[in-house]
């Protein structure tokens, strides 16, 4: 691995574990300015906080987050983009390039496939390319990689989700974010088709708390190297609470129970 590529990784990932607590907020321009995204700033804060070890926006945002103070936290610039207005909101475009990223200051870079769109083969050389220019750089690729399409009966299906996890690795991303298959014992047949770290997506927003722990909880049992999760956890009513109880989990092995404990506590002031 180039040096490059190895110290900026080391910004995203906690060296000591090999794992990773990614907070995505791209969500604007997908859907617009929803709830959590408004003070931006003062979301970056609460989840760097918590002890996130990356955020996740395009690049037109970092001019609008940069702190001088605080905790370290690492920027992956995304670089795909589509809209919920579009009659195509699968197809992700490129809107920005490693160079783009470069001038930013980020740490990675982050590209969206959907397999099975219509447009699947412009997202696989978009991600290809991408892949191939940010190794000339020194730039790590988080690939983003889910099924949607007519073919696709169930995206979380582990068979789906494996072929969408060995997508990224083959085309040269350097971590793969993917859908949770449910359980540790499928989940684990997805890690171990991958030589990079494998992170799970939040998928819908869900309603308990709990119910978010035992997934990324059971992800890391089956071998994954963490998480990157946007609503399920900007959204929520103490984020800064919330990453720090992932942290738990993700980097001092914590089970559920200790997770909720802390979280519980805090609510009780």
């Amino acid at each position: 691995m180039l040096l490059g590529k190895g110290v900026r990784l080391e910004r995203i990932f906690n060296r000591n574990t090999g794992r990773t607590i990614i907070v995505p907020m791209d969500h604007g321009v997908t859907v617009g300015p929803i709830y959590g995204l408004v003070d931006f700033k003062g979301t970056v804060n609460r989840v760097a906080d918590g002890g996130a070890n990356a955020v996740l926006m395009h690049k037109g945002l970092p001019r609008c987050t940069h702190r001088g103070y605080g905790k370290d936290v690492g920027l992956i610039v995304h670089l795909s983009a589509s809209t919920t207005l579009s009659p195509r909101p699968n197809y992700k475009r490129l809107v920005g390039s490693v160079e783009d990223a470069i001038r930013l200051g980020a740490d990675a870079v982050s590209v969206h496939v959907n397999l099975g769109d219509d447009n699947e083969g412009q997202m696989l050389d978009d991600l290809g390319m991408i892949a191939s220019s940010a190794s000339s750089w020194g730039m790590p690729v988080l690939a983003m990689v889910y099924a949607r399409g007519e073919k696709v009966k169930d995206e979380y299906d582990t068979e789906i989700v494996r072929h969408c996890a060995r997508v990224g690795q083959e085309l040269g991303a350097d971590v793969i974010k993917v859908n949770y298959t449910g359980s540790i014992e499928s989940f684990a047949t997805v890690v171990e088709a991958c030589c990079v770290p494998v992170v799970i997506a939040g998928g819908a927003k869900l309603d308990s708390t709990r119910d978010l722990i035992k997934m990324v909880h059971d992800s890391i049992q089956a071998g994954g190297a963490g998480l990157s999760i946007g609503r399920n956890v900007f959204q929520h009513a103490t984020p800064d609470t919330l990453v720090e109880a992932l942290h738990g989990v993700v980097h001092l092995d914590w089970d559920v129970d200790q997770a909720i404990e802390l979280m519980e506590s805090a609510q009780n002031g």
